[in-house]
């Protein structure tokens, strides 16, 4: 797992937003689709809609899952690796413990797409999620550990200006210079020279090596969060209200970018970052400010509990067939309930099925780290 908040400073609102984050992804988006056919409703369509990946520019709230799991991932940086250089770690122990983990998620990500199968290494796909988040927390932790909050800063804009002017002056050959189109855009043409195996959209791979440059910056800001939060220059709301007008600032600003420089998460487009960034900002300024803040923390004890075991329930997805074994504890109930709203049924008996599971690794104590 990602490093986390260490147990003397832990953020319960950190594990508490990782868990609402993975929370989609383990698969409550489908109780939504679920209901939306069901009740043919305009409403739940809508909702439904957001809960899908626009096919190239554009934002629905389901692109913010994964790039809000790596702002978390550097979020808990300062708490996890900033307290190991407190303590006297060296930095070079830090670096190797950071590229160790970061190179394992790597080989998970590609566990998680291929299988563990021989396969021919022209059909074996290396860009990932787990994959990106990789490489994406390892150089942001290197940059961590050998600038201050001024170089992060600078590291920040450069990266996020670097890829704006890498895709706006270049293309691949026979387009236009600054072609975005999935054709056309410099960051695929690249990935298609460079990286081995099969892209997974063919000429395009959403979790390429070209576009995890501006991802870099996703876990920077995170790391920038988490320097915030961690130091008593300001009282808890302040902390609070700060991130909360920064985020709204960044998602403006994405816009405003947006106009030149489209938000678009299959390119991870710098405008997509701090639009993301700034969702990212606002989640995070809210779940602290009622959970830590507040102290209303019992409501947050669902999304704690997945938020803990994280890396265990996205990889379990790739080892176990967890619609079999929710058909086979609930597969009555939805006969039961009979058509359209079995389905509903289903979707909320698969997402608590998992959530059992991973309260039974909670009771007892077992947590995936890496």
């Amino acid at each position: 797992m990602i490093p986390q908040a260490t147990n003397k400073q832990r953020l319960y609102s950190l594990d508490a937003l990782r868990g609402f984050d993975m929370f989609w992804i383990m698969g409550a988006e489908e109780i939504f689709h679920s209901i939306a056919k069901a009740t043919g409703s305009t409403f739940w369509q809508g909702i439904a809609e957001e809960l899908t990946h626009p096919e190239w520019n554009g934002f629905h709230f389901y692109d913010l899952i994964f790039p809000l799991f790596l702002f978390i991932a550097g979020v808990a940086t300062p708490y996890s690796v900033g307290n190991e250089l407190d303590k006297g770690k060296s930095r070079k122990e830090l670096l190797f413990r950071v590229i160790k983990r970061g190179l394992t998620l790597v080989l998970l990500g590609i566990i998680y797409n291929n299988g563990l199968h021989l396969r021919p290494l022209a059909d074996i796909r290396f860009g990932s999620v787990l994959g990106r988040i990789g490489l994406a927390y390892m150089f942001a932790n290197i940059i961590y550990l050998y600038t201050k909050q001024r170089g992060q800063i600078i590291w920040f804009c450069s990266l996020l200006i670097g890829y704006w002017l890498l895709l706006k002056f270049n293309s691949a050959p026979g387009f236009e210079r600054g072609d975005l189109t999935m054709q056309g855009n410099f960051a695929s043409y690249i990935d298609r020279l460079i990286l081995p195996g099969k892209l997974y959209l063919g000429l395009h791979d959403p979790e390429g090596l070209t576009s995890t440059i501006p991802a870099i910056g996703t876990g920077l800001l995170g790391i920038l969060a988490g320097n915030f939060l961690k130091e008593n220059s300001f009282g808890q709301q302040k902390k609070a209200l700060y991130l909360l007008i920064t985020g709204i600032i960044f998602v403006g600003l994405a816009h405003i970018w947006n106009l030149d420089f489209p938000i678009n998460k299959n390119l991870w487009t710098s405008s997509f970052v701090l639009n993301v960034g700034g969702y990212s900002l606002i989640l995070l300024a809210v779940f602290y400010y009622i959970i830590d803040v507040l102290g209303y923390k019992k409501w947050a004890f669902f999304f704690k509990i997945i938020g803990m075991n994280s890396i265990l329930i996205y990889m379990s997805g790739a080892f176990i067939n967890w619609t079999y074994t929710t058909n086979g504890f609930f597969q009555w109930l939805g006969e039961f309930i009979g058509n359209p709203y079995n389905a509903v049924a289903l979707s909320i008996c698969y997402v608590l099925v998992k959530w059992s599971f991973l309260y039974f690794m909670y009771q007892k104590k077992v947590f995936l780290r890496v």
